[in-house]
């Protein structure tokens, strides 16, 4: 019997399952990871928030690092090795009963994520690039279809996860372990096996993205798309908590997300390529009302039934809608700044600065939102605070995107 060996093609959907299976485990597990350490574990906002920026941290931050190995060595190798990465995450936050080693289960789950996604989403602006060449499916079209993908995953993710919480986060955590050890069998027969570069490690194009200042200035912009995304997992949880609810009113709205970004996502990419750059302030101000509609609810006690979770339904459908117009749109205009052999490592670039940018803000604001917790004039502040941040975006993005808007030279 001829032994089976990895694929020498990529068959295109294998990226867009990937996304689908990753987010599967992603979603069970960290949306629940905040209200594990503060009614199991007991930690104060400030604790949850530095185990969740130093998750978030840990992924974006290290993209940079994830696409200049990927560079070197083939996206092959460095996706499969970040699938064990996530699983000894995985294990370790199933497994652990200290700050320590939740701390450092987190951070792993992170670095695999490093690993991993710049290799996926650099092959895929590749063969973005190729088919609009051809005059097929533009590039932004596949970033979007990547979208939708992941977003299936992303419903079925949470709802395994809350059916799950019963039981325990431990056996949250050791599902999603499931999960990546399935992908990892999976994609170590799907993927093309890549070719290592005969050249020592270089992480060079780290600092020729600083050489360019309209994109240094471009990933600070952008970074607060990151930093606003990640308040599903350490914002909305107060918001439940504020209005009575539990960890499992947190499935329906991440049910919710997904519907419309499965809904929607292909139609509104497609209208913010014929808009352009232009549509980016846009994105921005839409994640500023998201937290503006909180801040407005905050302050009176919450309604009865289903009703109390209307806040947060809104703060969701707001950001969500900000995020299909933004997402696609934004990583289409990367390539304006890069060569297809430095793509891994722009795309690593504007996700590294969203990752300080979630770990700062999150240490800032950790605190801050524990004064939401009940409702009270105070408990819009965190809320306000929020909102600034894209709102700031979408006035640099007005001024940055500018010469962007002619055909590229």
């Amino acid at each position: 019997m001829l032994p089976i060996r990895p694929a020498t093609q990529l068959w295109p959907p294998v990226l867009l399952g990937s996304q689908f299976i990753f987010n599967i485990g992603f979603y069970a597990v960290v949306p629940f990871l905040a209200i594990f350490l503060r009614d199991d574990m007991l930690l104060s906002g400030g604790l949850i928030g530095l185990v969740l920026g130093l998750r978030t941290f840990s992924q974006q931050g290290m993209f940079i690092v994830g696409g200049a190995l990927s560079d070197r060595y083939g996206a092959r190798v460095i996706i499969l090795c970040g699938c064990v990465v996530r699983v000894v995450g995985y294990l370790l936050l199933a497994f652990g009963y200290s700050l320590p080693v939740i701390i450092a289960g987190a951070c792993l789950t992170g670095i695999g994520g490093a690993l991993f996604s710049p290799s996926i989403e650099a092959l895929l602006a590749k063969a973005g690039t190729r088919s609009e060449a051809q005059g097929k499916r533009s590039r932004a079209e596949w970033f979007a279809l990547f979208a939708v993908c992941g977003e299936l995953g992303a419903v079925l993710g949470p709802v395994a996860g809350a059916l799950l919480t019963g039981l325990g986060f431990r056996q949250v955590a050791l599902a999603g372990a499931a999960v990546f050890v399935v992908a990892l069998i999976v994609l170590f027969f799907c993927l093309p096996a890549g070719s290592a570069k005969n050249q020592p490690l270089q992480i060079t194009p780290w600092w020729t993205t600083f050489r360019q200042p309209r994109f240094v200035a471009f990933i600070i912009a952008w970074s607060s798309w990151l930093l606003s995304y990640n308040q599903l997992y350490l914002a909305l949880p107060v918001e439940i908590q504020r209005v009575g609810g539990s960890e499992k009113d947190l499935g329906p709205l991440f049910m919710l997300a997904s519907g419309l970004v499965i809904l929607f996502q292909l139609p509104l990419a497609r209208f913010a390529r014929r808009v352009g750059v232009r549509i980016l302030p846009v994105g921005f101000l839409l994640i500023a009302a998201s937290f503006l509609s909180v801040a407005l609810f905050a302050p009176s006690e919450p309604a009865t039934g289903w009703l109390r979770l209307l806040p947060a339904a809104c703060f969701v459908t707001l950001l969500t809608t900000g995020q299909m117009l933004l997402v696609p749109a934004g990583k289409d205009v990367v390539p304006w700044f890069a060569s297809e052999s430095t793509l891994g490592a722009h795309y690593g670039a504007l996700a590294t600065a969203g990752g300080c940018a979630v770990l700062a803000g999150n240490l800032l604001l950790g605190d801050l939102l524990d004064r939401a917790l009940t409702p009270s004039v105070g408990a819009s502040y965190p809320w306000l605070v929020l909102a600034v941040f894209p709102l700031c975006s979408a006035l640099a993005m007005v001024v940055i995107c500018r010469p962007m808007r002619g055909p590229r030279t």
